[in-house]
């Protein structure tokens, strides 16, 4: 199959070298394309990071040329790809590309995503076929294996050699081609086997001569090149190969006592069947632990481990590695799904808890397991081999042909799981660790299945489970608190239960309260320390290298939802890339887990005991200043980008070993919206550990987005935090800027008088400072806050003040500021003329210091005096100025939104008006402001009179909806 693409029909081949072919033609690329080609064919349909692309072309470098180097490459591939597919235009930088290679994402998280039909690439096309042809074969009808002999031939003969052949150094195709080189093996023996049991043994010895001559010293297709040479009559050269091979792996220090077995037959003229068969007894083992009779939840990732292990119809030669943090139900889990499948596996199932995170034991040895499996298989004591190969190889002749499903539990790593795993194609294995155990997913295509947290509704059943539903059912509350001071951790809620079941004349909330009120560790403890969290945590901990350990003991420090790998570096006070690795060992241990690539969290339980952890560590104090330093200078530098001419603070130089995220890499309003509460946590944070200057400069840094967002709430609690720590400090200017935020929020929240108040305070705090830029900013805000009360002469009054104290005082963004107060205190009187002169003055300025975001109130005012003066095609293109340069600020976004309304209404645009009210009406619900009913019945009758203009019913004057009373926005 190949995709119709303008320029001619597609196909790309990954079974040899990577090419691509058009119509059939080969189409040259030189070796950058054809290995970025090879890149986005491993991640086909899924979008690869522009980074990671301009790392694996260019090495570590991924500088400004890097970069500019791959766009140029993807603009040639997609060339290559589709002749007649344009290049972007600059201004489409971060769109979605329309052609087969798609952009995706901006900023930082941009990339590409190839959306070739799957069909196109003629591996895919090999293993649908190889899939075809096994679904045949398992039927048994002998014209559906010949049909199943004729697709794997056509496939084999489609196979041009290694493949991704270029690609073939390169480490991160090395997977993908280790994976394809297994399914060709696999294809390959499922042919020679068809053939075989057709009686047409000659048409397969070809392939299997090439097969082994790659890979000598595969045992596998050795055996099967040997049994098919002597089916068709050549005796001597099946022995010949036997031979060969036994002298190759010996040299190896390999048995192959399969080898050997069919040498032998072959020798004896005593070959029945085509594998060689196990020797030995054989018994059906049946070593499942007993279900557990209480189960909840799970049930999304249990179909999806069914399906992974066994399909619709039959066994899938499949390793499925269930993962997860301790507590998490990864073995309750595993047994209920084995026990669901036990029926699909007739020949029955072994168990093994490999003891990996055992504090009381050592982990098993494999050579303990296998003697356990193998006598469960039915082997004699004295027959099973003394050492590890030797027992591999009689473990997995037992398991051939065979239905076998085979669970390991509690496993410490992939060499502990290796030898365990069958190399039959009918067993299916499931393994559980805390580990990721990246090389057992890499190497031998285990499928990963990560258990969570269970969500709400799971953990109040498993608690409702316990104890009784009617005893649940009384406290609803109180269930669900315990469930969210258990973390949703299964093992938490279990013990938190039985406590519970254990004492019924206790109330739930009384349980729920104890949990609450001591350290939760404790209340979750137990002497058994299997049940005991901080005990099974502690398992975890024990395994790490001490780098990490030190790591996740200080990131008990860390008091926000999440963080990042820059985070974590200022933390530990070591290189982004030092921390990169030792976050991928925490998360690997899964006591970290990555919830989108590049952030971090910790479950509040591990989160205590980690925090538990770091009280007993010296670096404590350091560790602290360093993570509120990378905070504090982040949010400086992000505060800057949003609003380059606010009035700046001193701010020390970070501790050594900090380095700030870098916001002019990404959107400083998405970094600010993604660590909203990160930073609001970091406040308090540094109040509670007495940083008081750290304290009140964190607030500052985040009054800006905060105030942008009205949220008014948050302003009010770090900034009262802030004042506290200034006051200590004795900072009286810095005193003065905390209570000017703090007003801004109180009157948000409609406190106008105790706005006042903090107002007349700062200007007290300022009044022995020669600061007259500091008490020009409060003046503007008393005008803004006297506005909001219906003061128009004292607005005026006070807008005035610090239009003078900003002209003493030299502070040019402030004169701009206070123009265009002024201006609008004009235009409230009806002086629209003189205020468009103060607000061109303001926009003047604004231009000459490249102030956008001053520039906003000042279009806003402009469009406000056009439209009063009944020039509304100008107004429109003032509050479209005001809207194109708004970053953020969605008080200042639906005023602008409210007042394009109400001039396209009054040019007789029903439509444009509608759309530019409804917007504003969903800002400014969810604001929840004043002015937002005022909007909804514009609204209403705009859509009444929509219905009646298409009726032809509309008349007269199109001013008829009045404009809403208007107040300019803070300074923010």
């Amino acid at each position: 199959m190949s995709e119709q693409v303008a320029g001619g029909r597609i196909d790309v081949s990954v079974l040899g070298p990577v090419q691509l072919r058009r119509d059939g033609v080969p189409v040259p690329l030189g070796p950058q394309l054809t290995t970025l080609l090879g890149i986005l064919l491993l991640e086909l349909g899924k979008p690869v990071p522009s980074r990671r692309l301009a790392t694996l072309l260019a090495g570590d470098d991924v500088s400004d040329a890097a970069r500019a180097t791959l766009r140029s490459h993807v603009a040639h591939l997609r060339r290559a790809l589709e002749p007649g597919e344009r290049a972007l235009e600059p201004g489409e930088r971060g769109q979605r590309g329309k052609g087969l290679i798609a952009t995706v994402g901006s900023g930082t998280a941009a990339g590409y995503r190839l959306d070739l039909e799957p069909a196109c690439v003629d591996a895919v096309r090999f293993e649908e076929s190889v899939r075809e042809s096994r679904r045949l074969l398992a039927l048994g009808d002998a014209e559906q294996t010949d049909r199943a002999v004729a697709i794997l031939r056509t496939a084999l003969d489609d196979w041009h050699g290694e493949p991704y052949a270029d690609l073939a150094d390169r480490p991160f195709a090395l997977v993908e081609i280790a994976r394809l080189r297994a399914v060709h093996r696999a294809a390959l023996l499922a042919y020679a086997e068809a053939v075989n049991e057709s009686g047409r043994h000659a048409e397969a010895i070809g392939d299997l001569i090439g097969a082994v001559a790659v890979d000598p010293h595969d045992e596998g297709l050795r055996c099967m090149l040997a049994l098919t040479l002597y089916r068709d009559g050549r005796t001597d050269e099946a022995a010949e190969v036997c031979r060969h091979g036994l002298a190759l792996l010996g040299g190896r220090g390999i048995d192959a006592p399969e080898l050997h077995r069919l040498q032998r037959d072959i020798l004896r003229r005593e070959v029945r069947q085509p594998s060689g068969g196990p020797s030995g007894g054989s018994s059906v083992p049946r070593m499942l632990p007993p279900d557990l009779p209480r189960f909840v939840g799970r049930a999304q990732e249990l179909s999806t481990a069914e399906d992974r292990l066994v399909g619709r119809d039959e066994p899938r030669s499949a390793v499925l590695l269930v993962l997860g943090p301790a507590g998490v139900g990864k073995t309750s889990a595993s047994l209920r799904l084995a026990h669901r499948l036990a029926p699909r596996f007739p020949d029955g199932q072994l168990y093994a808890n490999l003891r990996g995170f055992d504090a009381s034991a050592a982990a098993l040895a494999p050579t303990e397991v296998l003697r356990v499996f193998l006598e469960a298989l039915g082997v004699a004591p004295e027959q099973i081999p003394a050492n590890l190969n030797a027992q591999m190889a009689r473990y997995q002749a037992q398991l051939r042909d065979r239905r076998i499903l085979i669970v390991l539990d509690n496993a410490h790593d992939a060499d502990q799981v290796r030898p365990l795993l069958p190399a039959s194609t009918t067993c299916a294995t499931v393994v559980t660790s805390r580990n990721r155990m990246s090389s057992l997913i890499a190497v031998d295509g285990a499928h990963p299945l990560t258990l969570g947290l269970l969500d709400e509704e799971e953990a109040g059943q498993l608690v409702a489970d316990r104890i009784g539903a009617d005893r649940a059912g009384k406290e609803p509350e109180a269930v669900a608190e315990i469930a969210r001071l258990c973390a949703g951790l299964p093992l938490a809620l279990s013990i938190a239960a039985a406590r519970a079941a254990a004492n019924p004349q206790f109330t739930l909330q009384a349980l729920a309260d104890d949990l609450a009120g001591a350290g939760v560790l404790d209340r979750l403890a137990d002497s058994d320390s299997s049940v005991d969290v901080r005990a099974v945590f502690s398992w975890s901990y024990r395994a790490l290298t001490p780098a990490a350990a030190r790591l996740f003991r200080l990131l008990g420090l860390h008091p926000g939802p999440e963080f990042t790998a820059a985070s974590a570096a200022g933390v530990a006070g070591v290189g982004r890339r030092a921390a990169n690795a030792l976050l991928a060992e925490l998360t690997g241990a899964h006591l970290t887990g990555e919830r989108v690539p590049g952030r971090y969290v910790m479950h509040d339980l591990l989160r205590a005991y980690a925090g538990e952890l770091s009280e007993a560590d010296p670096e404590r104090d350091a560790a602290r200043r360093r993570m509120l330093d990378h905070y504090l200078h982040s949010a400086v530098a992000g505060d800057r980008a949003l609003m380059p001419h606010r009035q700046p603070v001193a701010v020390a130089a970070p501790e050594e070993g900090v380095t700030p995220e870098d916001i002019a890499e990404v959107d400083p309003l998405a970094w600010f919206t993604v660590e909203h509460q990160t930073l609001i946590a970091m406040v308090g944070c540094a109040a509670q550990a007495g940083l008081d200057r750290h304290a009140w400069q964190l607030a500052w840094a985040t009054a800006t987005y905060l105030g942008r967002g009205s949220y008014w709430h948050d302003v009010l609690t770090t900034q009262s935090l802030a004042l506290s720590a200034a006051t200590r400090l004795d900072d009286r200017p810095a005193q003065a800027q905390c209570r000017r935020e703090l007003s801004h929020a109180l009157a948000g929240l409609g406190r106008p008088e105790q706005a006042r108040f903090q107002l007349h305070r700062a200007l007290t705090d300022l009044a022995d400072i020669a600061d007259p830029n500091g008490q020009a900013y409060i003046h503007l805000s008393l005008g803004w806050l006297c506005e909001l009360q219906g003061d128009r002469r004292a607005a005026t009054h006070h807008d005035q003040v610090a239009l003078d104290l900003f002209t003493r005082g030299g502070d040019r963004g402030g004169q701009a500021r206070a123009l265009n107060a002024v201006g609008w205190d004009l235009a409230q009187v009806g002086d629209y003329r003189q205020a468009i002169g103060y607000c061109r003055q303001a926009l003047s300025l604004h231009a000459e210091l490249g102030d956008d975001a001053g520039a906003v109130n000042t279009w806003d005012t402009l469009g406000y005096a056009y439209q009063h003066l009944g020039e509304y095609i100008i107004a429109v293109e003032c509050y479209e100025q005001a809207l194109g340069l708004n970053v953020g600020h969605r008080f200042k976004e639906a005023e602008a939104l409210a007042h394009l309304g109400d001039c396209h209404h009054a040019l007789g645009d029903l439509t444009a008006a509608a759309a530019s009210w409804g917007r504003a009406y969903a800002i400014m619900s969810e604001l929840r402001t004043d002015g937002a009913e005022a909007v909804r019945a514009k609204l209403e009758l705009c859509g009444a009179r929509t219905r009646l203009a298409a009726a032809g019913q509309v008349e007269g004057e199109r001013r008829a909806l009045s404009t809403a009373p208007s107040t300019r926005a803070p300074e923010k």
